[in-house]
């Protein structure tokens, strides 16, 4: 089979987060610049090779002195580390029916650990263009600490301000590339 090169769309796609507030609320959270290059063996995204890297002075939580705290040493440090990054390793089939875990080496902050995420893999279309475009959802969750971004604040209920599990989700069109 030929080599299919895949990138994404970035006007249909997403990548966001979730993570606990004073354990009592989610903030949700997104990265408005990123990339993904995916390659393929045809169609088949069970042989796929996947990088994706995020920009992560793009994040984005609906307030602005939160997102500058978010891109101080405090958290992701900006102006050292400038990318997240997400290399896949390894596809498991879990119903032969499109959904898949997807198992990869995510790094943030210098520290690149091994994670798994469940990808539903959406299917393979043309658009009204000629395009030809693929479909995932994504959803997965890590551990803060364990790449790092370690700051909290206590609260006067004896609880923390910022949870340690972290949940990923992401919409993601690819288009191949002609």
């Amino acid at each position: 089979m030929a080599k299919q090169q895949w990138v994404a769309d970035a006007s249909h796609s997403e990548l966001g987060f979730k993570i606990r507030h004073l354990m009592i609320t989610n903030i949700n959270g997104k990265f408005n610049n990123f990339t993904v290059d995916a390659e393929t063996e045809g169609e088949d995204f069970m042989t796929a090779k996947v990088r994706v890297a995020v920009d992560i002075d793009s994040i984005s939580t609906g307030s602005a002195d939160r997102d500058q705290h978010l891109r101080s040493p405090d958290f992701f440090d900006v102006n050292t580390y400038k990318d997240i990054i997400f290399e896949a390793t390894k596809y498991e089939n879990v119903d032969n029916d499109g959904s898949y875990e997807l198992y990869g080496d995510l790094t943030i902050r210098g520290v690149t650990k091994n994670i798994k995420l469940a990808v539903e893999f959406g299917g393979v279309v043309k658009d009204p263009w000629g395009n030809t475009k693929a479909g995932f959802t994504i959803n997965g969750k890590i551990n803060r600490k364990d790449f790092g971004l370690n700051w909290n604040a206590a609260t006067e209920a004896g609880g923390v301000l910022v949870g340690d599990d972290v949940k990923i989700y992401g919409e993601v069109q690819l288009i191949k590339k002609q």
